[in-house]
């Protein structure tokens, strides 16, 4: 049965005839000539064509983009430090994980804690509405501090 559902929809509606019992799985050649000449336009249906889009064209833009953003950074130096260091840590964050991953049950006793925490959260600040507005002055007065307007 499973087999006559896949070929229905991999023929777009078109039946194979019945095999009879104890036949094997893949039909034969004569069987497949069988298909009825009405169902070939279905079967066209099911190609797709390729967009025709030039993503060269685009590539370039974005190298040209990508250069007048690198003239307009005035400090080089410190961005290029930035990015180092930014580097530098996702690598010192990777040795740490995978050091931490090595020893026994502290992976698993982590990810407890981790739900414990989401646990936490989700009951203090989302599960009532007064929390959620606390929560939404709360991140509001964190950005004015982080943007110095505060």
């Amino acid at each position: 049965m499973a087999a006559t559902a896949y070929s229905v929809a991999l023929l777009g509606g078109a039946r194979l005839p019945a095999a009879p019992r104890g036949s094997a799985l893949l039909p034969r050649r004569s069987v497949c000539q069988q298909l009825r000449l009405q169902d070939a336009p279905r079967l066209s249906l099911l190609r797709l064509k390729a967009a025709s889009e030039d993503t060269s064209a685009s590539g370039d833009e974005l190298i040209e983009d990508l250069k007048a953003k690198w003239d307009a950074v005035e400090d080089k130096p410190t961005v290029l430090l930035y990015g180092g260091g930014a580097v530098v840590a996702l690598w010192l964050t990777s040795v740490v994980v995978g050091a931490i991953n090595a020893v026994p049950l502290l992976p698993k006793l982590l990810e407890l804690v981790g739900l414990g925490y989401t646990g936490w959260f989700v009951y203090r600040y989302l599960l009532f509405k007064e929390s959620r507005k606390e929560l939404a002055t709360d991140i509001e007065t964190l950005k004015k501090k982080i943007a110095g307007t505060e």
